[in-house]
């Protein structure tokens, strides 16, 4: 089967209109800082942001006086809700204007089953793409403008088939990216502010950490480096090609993933991504990979990653984050 014929969708997870002039500068951390209580933690988080002021609520007036740039017109169609997901929040999540990198790549099917719980794999596997190949999805985000103030983050995930479906390996690989419903697990999720770290593990059970991201343009280039949170040295670096075909056509993508919660039992979560203007490839000199020798960088090299699938380079994009919630409910629906 030829790569090209893949047609591979978005990069998994979590996850803009007419990008601010601030939009495409990496987070960086403020020196005015305030402090909040999420789930009995106290977490510094930005004086005067949006988390601060609002705590993931805020009226779309206010960022529509404070970032008039940004077309709010897809998150007035969207109704928050109060939830308790280990703390009290408001669901979805608006992230109001992003930028993405996704490199797909096969990997060591094995290693991946391995990589996941015994009871989610009852429910979904790695997608085989060829004998003892599977996939993953290496994507790097920068929040400019969210909830959450912003922030930067790196997710590693396996491609899974959707719960309750078939798993038909290529097939329903295709069959997701036409339909643009995405799932899989998530292996690693880093992030570079203890906000964003303490909501994601508190709230979603994912694997975050707190370690220095930068996402960065240069003229031809996206280059995101991900430091060791240990040694603090850089461990991994993912260079892309800022491709130029950019697409306009807004594009609705949903990115789903399955994991256990905080009691052990099936949950499930997912983003819907509101895409303004992307480009993809399967050209294999669109992406370099950099390992060091640091943890990130260890575990990457166990999955023995393989051929390059495609590149997403997707410079605006706006994302509703919804909670967690236990994978029966959906099934039931299904």
């Amino acid at each position: 089967m030829k790569l090209a014929s893949l047609a591979l969708a978005s990069g998994l997870f979590l996850g803009a209109a007419v990008v601010p002039s601030w939009a495409s500068e990496p987070a960086e951390p403020t020196t005015a800082q305030a402090t909040t209580t999420i789930a009995g933690q106290v977490i510094p988080v930005v004086a005067g942001g949006l988390y601060a002021r609002y705590h993931s609520n805020p009226p779309l007036s206010v960022i529509a006086q404070e970032a008039p740039q940004i077309d709010l017109s897809w998150f007035r169609t969207l109704t928050k809700t109060r939830v308790d997901m280990g703390f009290e929040s408001y669901s979805p999540n608006f992230y109001y204007n992003n930028s993405r990198v996704t490199a797909v790549f096969t990997a060591d099917l094995d290693r991946l089953r391995a990589l996941m719980p015994a009871k989610v794999l009852e429910q979904v596997q790695p997608l085989q793409i060829w004998p003892g190949r599977g996939v993953v999805a290496l994507t790097a985000y920068a929040y400019h403008y969210c909830d959450n103030d912003s922030y930067n983050e790196i997710a590693l995930s396996i491609v899974t088939n959707k719960p309750g479906a078939s798993n038909l390996g290529p097939i329903s690989l295709i069959s997701q990216s036409m339909s643009k419903d995405l799932w899989g697990y998530v292996l690693k999720l880093p992030v570079n502010t203890e906000l964003a770290r303490v909501r994601g593990v508190v709230g979603y059970n994912l694997p975050k950490w707190l370690t220095p991201i930068d996402y960065r343009e240069t003229d031809t280039s996206v280059v995101v480096s991900i430091s060791d949170s240990q040694t603090g040295k850089v461990d991994v670096t993912l260079e892309t090609a800022k491709l130029d075909d950019l697409s306009q056509d807004v594009e609705l993508v949903t990115n789903s993933f399955t994991n256990l919660d905080h009691q052990a039992e099936l949950s499930y979560g997912y983003a819907v991504s509101r895409q303004l203007r992307h480009a993809s490839t399967t050209r294999s000199d669109a992406v370099k990979l950099t390992l060091g020798d640091g943890s990130l960088s260890t575990y990457i090299q166990s999955l023995k990653l393989g051929s390059l699938l495609k590149y997403e380079y997707v410079p605006q994009f706006q994302s509703a984050l919804y909670a967690p919630a236990p994978l029966q409910t959906m099934l039931v629906r299904e």
